[in-house]
């Protein structure tokens, strides 16, 4: 579900675009499973999870990248310059909750 990087940490994504609302939804093999309202097209779901990741892991958008899937629903996704150990936390209470 993540894995460390040079820049910061990467979290492997199994996004479900045109949901009812944007939300964490558990796990999906081995990846952290996200609902996003916007449809999947013209970049609109990248452009949603993009804000989504950020808010949630309290970074600006700027130092969120999406690495690979921009056409899937499987990605991973650069949170640049966290610690990998916030990061865990955040996917604890996540996932706890």
């Amino acid at each position: 579900m993540i894995k460390l990087h040079p820049e910061g940490v990467i979290l492997y994504l199994y996004i479900q675009p045109g949901a009812s609302r944007t939300e964490v939804a558990g796990e999906h093999d081995g990846s952290l499973k996200i609902r996003v309202q916007a449809p999947p097209v013209e970049g609109k779901a990248n452009k949603a999870l993009v804000r989504f990741i950020a808010k949630t892991f309290e970074l600006a958008a700027s130092r969120v990248d999406l690495l690979k899937g921009e056409t899937g629903r499987k990605k991973q996704v650069l949170l640049k310059g966290i610690p990998l150990t916030e990061v865990q936390t955040i996917l604890s209470g996540l996932l706890a909750g």
